[in-house]
């Protein structure tokens, strides 16, 4: 099919190819494959952890319940505000982003400037931030026991519902500790530091205190865990094994783990994502800052690494909905 048009030179500029083909940059042409090929690669990841999820749906955790820290709130329930507050800050970093795009159209030296230390320090904030809830995630707040079919055994005030920490109940016992490792100990137990505290001491706390109950990862009818009875909680705790604080790549005290396993590589991969694109804005910054642009004679480079961040924030705001609103 031969295609004509009333200009032939009209056409040889839109279909002729060349070196400009759509009349855009060769460095152009090459960011958007890369974004493109990245966005398929997330995309992969995404919809792993949304089979793995819909396959473990009644035992996943409660994004409410797992990231409820905000620096300076010690004790307070406040749940996703942080969380909420990064997407903002990174999202209003693409603001400024787009403002010194405009400003290089414009030939504007020194807004230029202005708008990309702006999204520096965006950027940089929200890798800071996603460092601090990482620590606090491996962390953890409270503490849970895992039995040898890897349940994990929550408890909670039997009156409020409400979690309570083992250092709030776990009682002392006057034995010898030994790290578990593969040539000692319980051969399905492999711990590399010491829990702070040990089975023994959790489940005497736990007897010695009639208004605790075990909830249990599995979700009731109403998508919130199971709450066990007394009784059943007095059964449930004698199948326990370890002492599970905080979450890595092995357990996870919140919950099924998986959760944990992608969470750390899926928001790991695009905290990296951000710290490169914060890198590469720091050059750009400072070939803005000794005229680099201003003698090319175009702003195309800041346009290009615009391109790129502005796909950094498009994936966060679907990592966010994945992994903190769905």
């Amino acid at each position: 099919m031969e295609v004509t048009t009333a200009n032939p030179s009209e056409a040889e500029n839109v279909w002729g190819g060349g070196n400009r083909p759509l009349n855009a940059s060769y460095g152009k042409l090459m960011m958007w494959f890369f974004i493109v090929s990245d966005a398929l690669t997330f995309s992969g990841f995404l919809v792993s952890y949304g089979f793995s999820r819909f396959k473990n749906i009644d035992s996943w955790p409660i994004a409410d319940e797992v990231f409820t820290h905000f620096p300076f709130l010690h004790g307070i329930d406040a749940p996703m505000y942080y969380v909420a507050l990064m997407t903002f800050i990174l999202i209003f970093s693409s603001v400024t982003m787009v403002l010194a795009v405009d400003a290089g159209h414009h030939m504007q030296k020194g807004k230029v400037i202005l708008y990309m230390f702006l999204t520096i320090i965006g950027g940089a904030v929200f890798v800071g931030s996603q460092a601090w809830e990482w620590k606090n995630f491996i962390k953890g707040e409270y503490g849970a026991l895992e039995t040898k079919g890897g349940q994990i055994l929550q408890f909670v005030n039997a009156d409020t519902g409400k979690r309570v920490a083992l250092e709030e109940f776990a009682q002392p016992v006057a034995t010898d500790r030994t790290t578990h490792t593969s040539s000692t100990g319980i051969w399905f137990a492999n711990e590399k530091t010491l829990p702070n505290y040990s089975v023994a001491e959790v489940k005497q706390g736990f007897e010695a205190n009639p208004n605790l109950a075990i909830r249990i990862q599995k979700l009731n009818a109403n998508g919130q865990k199971t709450v066990l009875s007394r009784e059943a909680s007095l059964e449930q705790i004698e199948n326990a094994t370890l002492v599970v604080e905080g979450a890595n790549l092995v357990r996870n005290e919140y919950g099924n783990r998986l959760f944990a396993d992608f969470f750390f590589f899926i928001t790991g991969f695009h905290g990296f994502h951000v710290l490169s694109g914060v890198v590469i804005n720091i050059i750009i910054f400072f070939n803005v800052i000794v005229g680099t642009y201003e003698r090319r004679g175009h702003y195309e480079m800041v346009e290009k690494v615009g391109l790129y961040w502005h796909f950094v924030d498009l994936v966060w705001v679907f990592v966010f909905t994945f992994f903190y609103l769905v």
